[in-house]
């Protein structure tokens, strides 16, 4: 198989968005990797999911707590294998993308993926501006006037200013977006044993032993118990999944394959198990001292009654909200754009881009928005998704041995991955047929129960088709 190395060079045409990463812009150590997931679960959203496990599905603390520990090693398994290349190859996922779906046909993957993005973008932006709304109420005590379009003026000039805050760190390079990670992940846990250690002792020393039952289904049983499991370890994955295929964006920035893998096994796995712990004792400790399940921590500090907490936590759920928005939106999403018309768009014009968008879809989520059911839609597009990642991983491990041309991945006009007219039909065929199966499961009530697993179903077909499609051609 006609294979290069790392020092072919990429033709002149595209940006810097999408060339190779220099030795010179290896810079990411596995703290920094670690960071990019610590960063994914500490938002809003990340906290009250994994709150919601320990009380949704009717399974004991220990049980859940197993359950997110194995996904956090399923999740580091499946992105070391969707890494490599990136780490190897100083790629990203939209010229990874191009290996099996052609070097036109990877426009399909790299839009998927930024529309998902570029919608959360927005409305994650929302999210973190209510948090600096909370903490200017605080620290003024300035009363709101009436709301224009759902948000009153303290809202807006939140939300702008966050909007504002996003682009001024993009603005500055990926060394910035990196630098900010690593301040924001550890900050979150500060103020988590924080709220751990008030609770603890408003719940007199009960709190540990209530968190392993507390949750608890009376009648359940065994079969209860794995099925609970098993649903937890579905809908983690299924969280994770957008971030799974694109983390090519992230491990092409690491120094070598160790920083890589050791970033991963700390910031998944090991990540998981601490902030598990904090969230089972955080929600059990507000259910023992409040007699509630409370699965928003902006509603525990709020019962606390303490202003510094209440200040620390706003700013820390701010810091929380923009690093996951820069890790599973922002930079998939710039990635993305620049791939449709890479000799135009560079990573600064593709992150304007994608803030024009966000500043549209987060001023409108409370008005409209969050009102017409998006979810079918998002879920939808993320439903595609895992059909690709399978196709990505049989191609670059089954078919090509973890070997690619550069040069041929930057040739929009020829080279080995044009196929003909610079679309793969066997990786289409397979995404068709596969992603039929990954819809279904969002839309389709008979399949509903498969929902916690259709990802790893859909990446399952998707890779298989793909493969036994593509083998005989691969012999002639």
């Amino acid at each position: 198989m006609h294979t290069t190395t790392l020092e072919a060079k990429p033709v002149s045409s595209d940006f810097d968005t999408l060339n190779p990463v220099t030795p010179q812009e290896k810079t990411w150590g596995w703290f920094a990797i670690f960071n990019v997931w610590a960063n994914d679960v500490q938002s809003l959203f990340g906290y009250s999911l994994v709150a919601s496990l320990f009380i949704s599905y009717g399974v004991s603390g220990w049980t859940a707590f197993a359950a997110l520990i194995a996904a956090g090693l399923l999740v580091m398994v499946l992105v070391n294998l969707s890494g490599a290349a990136g780490e190897k190859y100083g790629i990203p996922y939209p010229v990874f993308a191009r290996a099996s779906m052609g070097t036109a046909g990877a426009r399909l993957p790299a839009l998927l993926r930024a529309i998902v993005a570029v919608f959360w973008y927005g409305v994650q932006v929302y999210f973190a501006s209510t948090a600096l709304a909370l903490l200017i109420r605080s620290v003024t005590g300035i009363t709101d006037g009436a709301p224009v379009m759902g948000l009153t003026g303290v809202d807006w000039f939140s939300f702008l200013l966050v909007w504002v805050f996003h682009i001024l760190i993009f603005w500055r390079g990926m060394g910035w977006v990196e630098n900010f990670l690593n301040i924001a992940g550890p900050f979150v846990y500060a103020v988590m044993i924080g709220l751990v250690i008030v609770l603890w002792n408003r719940a007199d020393g009960q709190l540990l032993a209530e968190a392993q039952t507390i949750f608890a289904n009376p009648e359940g049983t065994f079969g209860t118990e794995v099925a609970g499991f098993i649903a937890i370890v579905g809908t983690m994955v299924a969280y994770f999944a957008a971030v799974m295929i694109n983390f090519s964006d992230f491990s092409r920035f690491a120094r070598n394959k160790r920083a890589m893998t050791l970033g991963n096994l700390t910031g998944l796995p090991l990540n998981m198990i601490l902030f598990s712990a904090l969230a089972l004792l955080t929600t059990a400790g507000a259910a023992v001292v409040y007699g509630e399940a409370l699965i928003n921590p902006t509603e525990i500090v709020e019962r606390t009654d303490s202003v510094i907490l209440a200040i620390i936590a706003a700013i820390t759920f701010f810091a929380a909200t923009v690093g996951i928005n820069l890790v599973a939106n922002f930079i998939p999403a710039v990635n993305g754009i620049a791939n449709m018309s890479p000799k135009r768009i560079g990573f600064r014009a593709a992150g304007v881009i994608t803030s024009v968008f966000a500043l549209f879809i987060g001023g409108l989520w409370t008005s409209f928005i969050s009102q017409v059911g998006i979810d079918g839609f998002v879920n939808t597009l993320g439903a595609t998704l895992a059909p690709l990642y399978g196709i990505l991983i049989a191609d670059y491990y089954l078919l090509r041995r973890q070997q690619l041309d550069i040069q041929d991945l930057y040739d929009p006009n020829g080279g080995i991955y044009y196929y003909g007219n610079g679309w793969n039909d066997h990786a289409l065929v397979a995404f068709g047929i596969a992603a039929v199966f990954s819809v279904a499961a969002v839309w389709v009530p008979f399949l509903s129960q498969l929902s916690g697993y259709a990802w790893l179903i859909g990446a399952l077909l998707g890779g298989t088709i793909y493969y036994l499609r593509s083998r005989p051609a691969q012999r002639r």
